[in-house]
């Protein structure tokens, strides 16, 4: 019996493998079967190497394994700030809409959604896109952030920018008669 046994396990160790053949058929097409056709010349065809990829899993401390949901959203971000703000001059946008974008080191985790914060309140749709739209802001000095959301709670914010936003005067000669 153990023999028999030790017979099948080596058996079913051995790769699957099948011998592939390649020919023209008569409208001149490549074809590739497992069965050599009779009556036309055919080539039989080596398959290289399958790749692999070796799955590393991150080093946790044993501080921080908790159950996944709780590792998975502790996890902070070593960087996160907002791009495309003006320094030092006003930012001119006549109809109040700009876009605005995340830089955020590792890549947003699942789960995760981008809110932005706008004077002290959340701002729009949380999204997991890094290229955030706002619209219809008014004139005048605001402040402005970025946060990592899971679910409802926050769990990393970014530093708070503070900006200009220049539009057109609704009592400009410039914007023309209604």
């Amino acid at each position: 019996m153990r023999p028999l046994l030790a017979c099948l396990l080596l058996a079913l160790a051995l790769p699957a493998s099948a011998q592939i053949y390649k020919y023209t058929d008569a409208n001149g097409n490549t074809v590739f079967t497992n069965q050599p056709p009779e009556g036309t010349p055919s080539e039989s065809v080596t398959l290289p190497r399958t790749n692999t990829v070796d799955m590393k899993t991150p080093n946790v401390p044993a501080d921080q394994k908790h159950d996944s949901d709780t590792s998975q959203s502790a996890a902070p971000y070593s960087a996160l700030s907002l791009q495309g703000i003006p320094d030092e001059e006003a930012m001119r946008a006549n109809n109040g809409t700009f876009i605005v974008s995340v830089n955020i080191q590792p890549r947003l985790q699942t789960g995760h959604r981008l809110r932005l914060i706008l004077d002290g309140e959340p701002y729009g749709q949380a999204s997991n896109v890094p290229s955030l739209q706002l619209t219809n802001v008014d004139r005048g000095e605001h402040s402005l952030a970025v946060a990592v959301m899971a679910g409802d709670r926050i769990v990393q914010q970014s530093a708070t920018e503070t900006f200009t936003v220049q539009r057109i005067s609704v009592n400009s000669p410039a914007r023309g008669a209604p």
